[in-house]
């Protein structure tokens, strides 16, 4: 495994957590910035939006780049924002940085993702991606509590702060330990445009898998989101004991994350499939037994086995149905924010309209319908995995005079 993997893992480290920060620090938040509680939980929103819009748009401006120079250009947008975060003395200057901080984000993990398709060999490309997604689930694990720390005991402008520390570590680490990968010359072999970057998304089977993505992580935040009222308001915990329920289940992911990255190249539907298969199992069954504390302490870890944790293979089936450049990648991850939003926003009406169970139930029923998704490629003949495409295999490829197509 290169080293340049664990560096881009911790670049991504600090990108989820400066997403997280707020959820940790609404109270201090709405204080100092003398706004209300509802008005602090937009700037989550904000910065999911900035990540699904605002994303693709930059990383289309970074597309001629050598993906070192982009990471570091996102490095420094993203330090801007959490800086001017940190100095916010009014609401609109607080959001304005959200909107900053989701776009750079975003556009990072799309250029990363394709740096390790180029750093990689394809049959390694799975797990590469799992390694890396150890900073997505890092970030869930400690730093939204290490954040909320720090602004519990130092206030809310030095969460800020100490995600701006993080962000120039990683960004020093990324020019020492990541090597420079020359991009072709525009008009030489295996330079791509932006025409071609769009081509992709000609691909019907494209939005399939996208949608597979949603639906997956829709599955699993329309319960996370509120795994707070749930554990406290049917489970019957102490609202103390469920900080450490949700390490708990961070520490599941980081588990999970390990146990499907082994998988993600060579058993990538199956895996998906299973993934998606025993999710609904356990969100049904956290919806039947939440006032059961054992049982839900053991769905609720299913859960963080089988949930987020197939994003290595949510990553390897996009490219191998399109590609792994930049673009794709970005796009990718507008989607995996979309589920994050459906599933909040209609876990939030699901209790609204019928209690604490509601999000689980539909959590379940997303992941029923994500399979579904799966069921045109489980169908098609299954020959051994194809290589993922970069920019370097397309190169090749157009030399033995072969045509890439989807897998």
């Amino acid at each position: 495994m290169p080293k340049a993997v664990y560096v881009l893992a911790l670049g991504i480290f600090a990108m989820v957590t400066g997403e997280f920060v707020v959820a940790g620090l609404m109270p201090l938040m709405a204080e100092g910035l003398d706004a209300s509680i509802p008005q602090i939980g937009y700037l989550i929103t904000a910065f999911a939006a900035a990540m699904a819009l605002g994303g693709p748009f930059l990383a289309t401006v970074l597309l001629r780049l050598p993906h070192k120079t982009a990471l570091m250009i996102l490095f420094a947008v993203f330090l801007a924002g959490n800086v001017t975060a940190a100095l916010a003395a009014d609401y609109p200057t607080m959001a304005a940085a959200r909107v900053v901080t989701g776009t750079a984000s975003a556009a990072f993990f799309g250029v990363a993702l394709s740096l390790i398709a180029e750093l990689t060999p394809p049959e390694a490309r799975g797990k590469a991606i799992g390694a890396a997604m150890n900073g997505l689930m890092l970030g869930t694990l400690l730093g939204l509590p290490l954040s909320t720390f720090v602004g519990g005991q130092f206030g809310w402008r030095a969460a800020f702060w100490a995600i701006s520390a993080l962000t120039a570590a990683a960004a020093v680490a990324t020019t020492l330990a990541v090597p420079r990968v020359p991009r072709p010359a525009p008009g030489t072999e295996g330079a791509t445009t932006l025409r071609e970057e769009v081509r992709a998304f000609r691909n019907p089977r494209l939005w399939l898998v996208f949608s597979t993505s949603t639906l997956i992580i829709g599955a699993t935040f329309s319960a996370f989101s509120y795994f707070t009222p749930i554990l406290t308001g049917l489970t019957g915990f102490a609202e103390g004991t469920v900080p450490w329920l949700l390490v708990a289940y961070g520490a599941a992911t980081v588990v999970g994350n390990a146990v499907v990255s082994r998988f993600a190249d060579r058993h990538t539907l199956a895996t998906q499939f299973v993934g998606l298969g025993l999710n609904a199992l356990f969100l049904t069954g956290f919806a039947v037994f939440a006032e059961a504390a054992v049982p839900t302490l053991i769905l609720m870890t299913g859960i963080g086995l089988v949930g987020v944790t197939l994003n290595p293979c949510m990553i390897t089936r996009v490219h191998r149905t399109a590609n792994a450049r930049p673009l794709v990648n970005t796009v990718h991850s507008s989607f995996i924010t979309l589920g994050i939003v459906i599933g909040s926003w209609l876990g939030g009406i699901g209790i609204g309209a019928y209690g604490l169970r509601a999000p689980l139930v539909l959590g379940a029923v997303l992941a029923v319908l994500g399979l579904l998704t799966l069921l045109p490629d489980l169908r098609r003949p299954q020959a051994a995995p194809p290589a993922i495409r970069s920019d370097d295999d397309r190169s090749m490829a157009g030399k033995a005079g072969e045509v890439p197509v989807g897998s």
